[in-house]
């Protein structure tokens, strides 16, 4: 090939439908399947098994640390004072108090009252300057002045102070801790004493401020008391009555008794009227009728038995015979008398009739008087019922307020027994604080729970590339090789033969030495290199596949040390395989294998040479060349897309793979142009280091131009980075199990 040909612009090849091409996504897609697909519970299993050690280490130095602490710690006692509280208990001695039930839906809120009141500052600063509690626990400061006036001045809380209630009880637990078993048995006990005092002076201040105000307000009801009297007295001695109610009563009997016997000498002094008419009409039979006229009806009828005899002696002896005249003489006689007795009688008649008259007349008068009487005395009922009950409401409230002033003086010298001391407190045996095996409990959960959180967090912020199955579900990419990691993988290259290792490899012999790692780590790192040279290869089911870019998506991932064990594994399979170091910015192929670079790729692109001139051949590899990149040259890197093209295609007729090591894609433009020309292109990251979001635009860039992505080559694959680490386990496994058997 003659490198002063006018060079052609190659044009992006097709994609190849291979196994691991690279599906295009966008950052939007990405987002969405992160999102909609989550880790399944294996990989929170790898992560606790990665971090074992660690985080066993970390539990246990809390646990180490707890122990040390609750040993060293000042052992605390706690003692309780049981408070027993009678719901049932009169509050007072006489009264209403004294038999008033007590309802049982205000149990809860009484209760919460008495434990407010037993941390209330009344009850517990008694107790606090009687044992310096406030300098026991340190609340106060003895040196400084003003902190210690303003400390005792404050509510008092004590910080050890613990009361509580039982659940469906009426007990009130005073519960107080010190290092001091004994001074915590007497601070409760000296706790719970304090409320029953507090409790009773209370009840003492309340009683006699009611009774000052009773007796203030007994001086005024007392002086209302005595004006209603008085104007009670006042107004029955204006009527001229005691009791008004009574004067009435007796006027109302009166005025209907007169009613009645009015109403009687109304009818008699008609009748009466009657009689007299008829009298001074001449009516014999209205005078015979009378109650005087029995005398007279027997005159009446001695006069007749005279007339008929008069007839009777005229018809038999005539009006000379001296019966007749005897007869006639007795009949004058007979009707004077009738006379004189009518004559009385119709006097008498009327005199009944004057004194009937006369009753009428006197009961119409003690009729209107009795009435004008009962209608004055009616008449202001009203105001004299009110002044009564104005009078006996007063008294009667002066009587209950003396009841009441004398009920609360009683009442309050009685120290009831519904809050008493059920149980007192003793020194407690057992100290509370430190609880080592608590301690150590709570550590080791909580110390477990903080590291895998730890562990968690610190794996779900973790940004970079570290195994298959997560490339796969982030990038949408496949991983076809996973390379473990190396402590130096510069020296990392031992032949296996049939009767073991060989480290004499002639020109190659200074660079390729044993790894620190020994036989086992170096017998996996090349397997895992042909493991990933026959994922590529069989994957090229069509034989196009006869030039692969190596790229990565920053510096120092790898790309070189790989490319170099591919080539040289392709080789060992009798297949001619050239390995182009392309990356004329930061070449290393020639440092890793220690060799002089005069000439090269650089040298080939500026015309200077012919590039089969320029190749290195490595006679204890037969089928592997090399084309180092040359001297450094901007020019040549300028000139390295135009002209890849068509040196691929006069390398593809002497070589069967082509592997080319290019700079890292992002930041420079010429591993874009070669990602063009290439047959395929093998992304390397390193496992762990590489941001996914470095990968994530390398992937884009490729996708743009069209590229064949092979896939991804994970570089430096450790345990605690990856879950498939412990595949590299099987070949190393086996192999010593061949090794047995031999």
């Amino acid at each position: 090939m003659s490198i002063n040909t006018p060079a052609r612009i190659p044009q992006a090849p097709e994609a190849t439908p291979i196994t691991g091409y690279f599906t295009p996504i966008t950052s939007s897609q990405t987002e969405t399947e992160q999102a909609g697909r989550s880790l399944p519970l294996s990989h929170y299993l790898w992560i606790l098994r990665r971090n074992l050690w660690k985080m066993l280490a970390f539990v246990a130095s809390c646990m180490v640390i707890t122990y040390i602490v609750s040993v060293r710690l000042t052992p605390i006692y706690e003692s309780t004072a049981v408070v027993d509280v009678d719901r049932q208990a009169p509050s007072a001695v006489v009264g209403q108090e004294s038999t008033r039930s007590i309802a049982s839906n205000d149990s809860e809120p009484f209760l919460a009252t008495q434990l407010k009141l037993i941390q209330s500052d009344a009850v517990l600063r008694p107790v606090t300057q009687r044992f310096d509690l406030l300098e026991k626990e340190k609340q106060i400061d003895p040196t400084n002045t003003e902190h210690t006036r303003r400390a005792t001045n404050a509510p008092v809380l004590l910080k050890r102070l613990k009361v509580s209630r039982p659940p469906n009880t009426y007990l009130l637990w005073i519960s107080y801790r010190s290092p001091d078993p004994q001074l915590a048995a007497d601070v409760s006990n000296a706790i719970a004493e304090s409320y029953l005092t507090h409790s009773y002076n209370i009840r003492i201040r309340s009683s006699a401020s009611l009774s000052s105000f009773m007796e203030q307000q007994m001086e005024e009801l007392k002086a209302k008391m005595e004006r209603s009297v008085e104007a009670l007295v006042h107004f029955e001695r204006d009527l001229n009555v005691i009791n008004p109610d009574e004067k009435t009563n007796i006027l109302s009997s009166r005025l209907l008794q007169l009613n009645t016997e009015y109403t009687v000498s109304q009818a008699e002094r008609v009748k009466k009227e009657a009689a007299w008419n008829s009298i001074k009409n001449g009516s014999l039979e209205a005078a015979q009728i009378s109650a005087q006229g029995e005398a007279l009806g027997q005159v009446s009828q001695k006069l007749n038995e005279s007339k008929q005899r008069l007839a009777e002696v005229k018809t038999t002896f005539g009006s000379n015979h001296p019966e007749f005249k005897k007869a006639a003489s007795h009949l004058v006689e007979l009707q004077n008398q009738f006379e004189q007795s009518r004559t009385n009688v119709s006097g008498r008649i009327e005199m009944e009739f004057n004194q009937a008259k006369n009753r009428e007349d006197m009961l119409r008068s003690a009729v209107s008087e009795t009435k004008a009487e009962f209608d004055k005395i009616n008449s202001r009922s009203f105001e004299y019922q009110q002044l009564r009950r104005e009078a006996e409401a007063d008294k009667k409230l002066y009587e209950e307020l003396v009841r009441k002033i004398k009920e609360a003086g009683i009442n309050a010298g009685f120290q009831n027994n519904n809050i008493r001391i059920a149980d007192f407190a003793r020194p407690s045996l057992n100290s509370i604080f430190p609880n080592v095996r608590l301690n150590l409990l709570l550590a080791f959960f909580i110390s477990s729970l903080i590291i895998i959180a730890v562990s968690i967090l610190i794996d779900t912020l973790d940004t970079t590339i570290r195994d298959a199955e997560q490339t796969r579900r982030l990038l949408g990419v496949e991983v076809i090789g996973s390379l473990p990691s190396v402590k130096d993988i510069a020296t990392l290259r031992m032949l296996d033969d049939k009767q073991g290792m060989d480290a004499s490899l002639g020109a190659l012999g200074s660079a390729i030495q044993k790894s620190t790692r020994g036989y086992r780590t170096m017998s996996t790192y090349e397997e895992a290199i042909r493991t990933l040279r026959s994922s590529i290869l069989l994957s090229d089911f069509d034989s196009r596949l006869r030039s692969i870019l190596m790229t990565s998506a920053s510096p120092s991932e790898g790309k070189s040390t790989t490319a170099l064990h591919l080539s040289i594994a392709n080789a060992e399979q009798g297949k001619r395989t050239l390995l182009i170091d392309a990356d004329l910015r930061r070449p290393s192929i020639h440092r890793k294998l220690k060799l002089p670079m005069h000439s090269g790729l650089s040298s080939v692109l500026m015309g200077e040479m012919h590039w089969k001139n320029a190749i290195v051949r490595v006679p204890e590899i037969p089928n592997l060349d090399l084309l180092l990149s040359g001297p450094p040259s901007h020019r040549a890197t300028d000139m390295i897309g135009p002209l890849l093209g068509d040196m691929l295609d006069e390398f593809g007729k002497e070589y069967e793979l082509i592997i080319i090591d290019a700079p890292p894609l992002l930041g420079f433009s010429e591993p874009l142009q070669m990602a063009a020309v290439a047959d395929g292109v093998l992304v390397v990251s390193l496992a762990g280091e590489t941001n996914r979001k470095a990968v994530e635009a390398l992937l884009h860039s490729l996708k743009r131009l069209r590229s064949n992505v092979i896939g991804l080559v994970l570089n430096g694959v450790k345990r605690n980075t990856s879950e498939g680490y412990h595949y590299y386990n099987y070949y190393n496994s086996y192999k010593n199990v061949t090794e047995v058997e031999k």
